[in-house]
């Protein structure tokens, strides 16, 4: 079975399937990210890091499939590097981290407390998974747009020059409607 299969599957046997999320469960949604970053050209690390973005919860959805302080079962799933990923995406405090993230590549530690600072080579996929969740809640549920839209477009414009080039357009076409 590839890692990708053996991934999902853990996911189904999560219960990811029957959580609620917006366009269906919060498997669809995983299962989408993890496409569209895909299609940005993303390579597995990042691919196999949207598909479980979610494992030890977020800011914006509580729900934690492993308890963050148990990575390396995550790890020896989906490797180092994905989990490295996955754990900056659930750990970052939103209010703290998102507004000036492009220009300090700092992201504070709901979990620690403390700044984790992102080499280059970690900043613009985490940008890119942040941006792409977000777009695909907001596909799924238009009405976010309408309350939070201002709040979105003045973020991701913040976070313009870290933005994968690929993603700008979409971003553009999401944001405008």
């Amino acid at each position: 079975m590839s890692t990708d299969a053996y991934v999902r599957a853990w996911l189904r046997q999560c219960g990811t399937e029957t959580v609620q999320h917006p366009g269906g469960s919060l498997y669809a949604h995983l299962c989408r990210v993890q496409e569209r970053l895909a299609d940005l050209g993303y390579g597995a690390d990042v691919q196999l890091a949207g598909l479980t973005h979610a494992a030890y919860g977020t800011d914006g959805f509580d729900l934690a499939l492993l308890d963050w302080k148990n990575r390396a079962k995550l790890r020896d799933l989906i490797g180092e590097a994905a989990e490295t990923l996955v754990y900056l995406y659930g750990a970052c405090d939103r209010k703290r981290s998102w507004q000036g993230l492009a220009t300090t590549g700092e992201v504070t530690d709901r979990f620690s407390g403390q700044v984790i600072r992102l080499d280059a080579d970690q900043l613009t996929p985490f940008i890119d998974l942040s941006i792409v969740n977000e777009i695909d809640v907001i596909e799924h549920d238009p009405a976010l747009l309408d309350r939070h839209g201002e709040y979105f477009r003045a973020l991701f414009r913040s976070w313009a020059p870290a933005v994968s080039p690929p993603l700008v357009e979409e971003l553009r076409h999401t944001l405008d409607r």
